[in-house]
């Protein structure tokens, strides 16, 4: 159970815990640090060795947003960091309360003016990598070819270095997969919600990053009685061992845990010293079925 790294692309190593930077900004909902903290938190996360960052230009809260934070706290960037950010249906964060026929971000205009603030707010000239997020409005009448051969023409004018898809069906990765060199799939995925196991499998079989959101629950936090025992056993927490779990799940997942909180910041890089044994691997499947 290596933690390793991982090539995403093939040519941008990072290490399998990164961070997400949504929580800094208190968006969609919840509390958020100071910013101050904020500040701190992502300078130390790269301190601790983190080089993965998730982010996206919509997530932005009341004059606070993801991408100005990074950009003060880390710019000029390290020359190993690598940024994630994602497009779709929401052009700004405020669009989240729009009906779904206000919600224009995956029309052409849409794409390219989320791409550009992404641009201009983090400070860079390129992207390393952009995920094209699906899932937002109905399905039935959201096509993923359109955007992402938008993206892909993007992509071409050199604005963007590799793609990847975001909240995504097992057929629209599939399709994606045909369309375009797709390079990470970032879906709802942990202990407690098993439904993609056959698509990350899939994604480590096509050699293809899978990094899941809520890793450790997001807005309803992993309980059970097991993790509480596993994590007893080996004097971790709860968050800590649904890291660990992922982790083992398969060399291919990469994380991105979310906090605004120095102390959970540790926790969470720590959590790739934590070993599972086959006695907890055992008994955390036990858990889910």
């Amino acid at each position: 159970m290596t933690t390793g790294r991982w090539a995403l692309g093939g040519d941008l190593s990072v290490a399998r815990v990164g961070y997400g930077a949504m929580k800094l900004t208190g968006w969609p909902k919840g509390d958020r640090p100071s910013r101050d903290t904020a500040l701190a938190v992502l300078r130390r996360a790269v301190d601790l060795g983190v080089n993965h960052i998730d982010t996206s230009h919509y997530y932005a809260r009341d004059g606070v947003a993801a991408n100005e934070l990074i950009r003060e706290a880390l710019h000029p960037y390290p020359d190993d960091l690598v940024i994630v950010t994602k497009v779709g249906a929401l052009v700004e964060g405020s669009d989240l309360a729009l009906p779904a026929e206000g919600k224009t971000g995956l029309t052409p205009d849409g794409l390219r003016r989320g791409v550009e603030a992404n641009l201009r707010s983090l400070g860079v000239d390129r992207l390393d990598v952009v995920n094209l997020r699906m899932g937002d409005l109905d399905r039935a009448g959201t096509p993923l070819a359109g955007p992402l051969e938008t993206l892909l023409a993007l992509r071409e004018e050199g604005l963007i270095r590799h793609l990847g898809v975001s909240n995504v069906t097992p057929a629209e990765f599939a399709e994606a997969h045909k369309i375009a060199p797709i390079v990470c799939v970032q879906n709802l995925y942990n202990l407690a919600r098993r439904e993609d196991d056959p698509l990350v499998d899939a994604c480590a079989e096509a050699g293809i990053a899978y990094v899941p959101f809520f890793p450790v629950g997001g807005f309803q936090p992993l309980t059970a009685e097991r993790l509480d025992a596993v994590a007893a056993r080996h004097g971790a927490t709860v968050p800590q061992v649904a890291l660990a779990w992922l982790l083992a799940r398969s060399p291919n997942i990469l994380l991105i845990p979310g906090t605004g909180s120095l102390a959970h910041l540790e926790e969470n890089v720590a959590a790739t010293s934590l070993k599972l044994t086959e006695e907890d691997l055992a008994d955390l499947a036990d858990q889910v079925h």
